[in-house]
């Protein structure tokens, strides 16, 4: 089984990123989610990236504040993607957006928007990812796209209406 792991420095990132689980639960895509530190539990993060993809992981989503080492710590450890979600916790996000963006060559992390916007993104990333091995989330995922497409058709009717 095919599975996201979605990691937080801190238990109080989990508002924003119960937006990414709740997209994950709509397109069908397993996951697990985990409070771990690239700072104060630097060895505790290391040992759950190290037997993640024996155990399925496919993609890891990582979000931090702040100086936002979370996702960079865990792509320093594995060749599965890595997604950054910068949260808004000081400077209005912009340093937790320039230390997960920044990565030297060769430890790339993708990194989507500040906030529930990017928390929503970078579940909708890890299933185009999952989906490119397996057809059901890959048909999920353009269903998910069509519905949105439908949205905005519908809502121009109504206008034009």
């Amino acid at each position: 089984m095919r599975w996201v792991a979605v990691l937080m420095g801190s238990e109080s990132d989990w508002p924003v990123m119960a937006s990414a689980t709740s997209m994950l639960e709509t397109l069908g895509v397993k996951y697990e989610v985990k409070v771990t530190s690239a700072h104060r539990t630097p060895a505790g993060t290391q040992a759950y990236v190290a037997d993640a993809e024996e155990r399925g992981c496919r993609v890891f989503i990582c979000a931090a504040g702040m100086a936002a080492h979370l996702a960079g710590a865990v792509a320093g450890r594995t060749p599965l993607p890595v997604i950054g979600v910068p949260l808004n916790s000081s400077l209005d996000g912009l340093d937790a957006l320039l230390a997960t963006v920044q990565m030297p060559p060769g430890v790339p992390v993708a990194t989507v928007a500040i906030g529930k916007a990017g928390a929503k993104n970078a579940a909708w990333m890890a299933a185009r990812i999952i989906g490119t091995g397996d057809p059901a989330v890959q048909q999920r995922v353009i269903d998910g796209f069509n519905a949105m497409a439908d949205k905005v058709r519908a809502a121009d009717a109504e206008l034009q209406a």
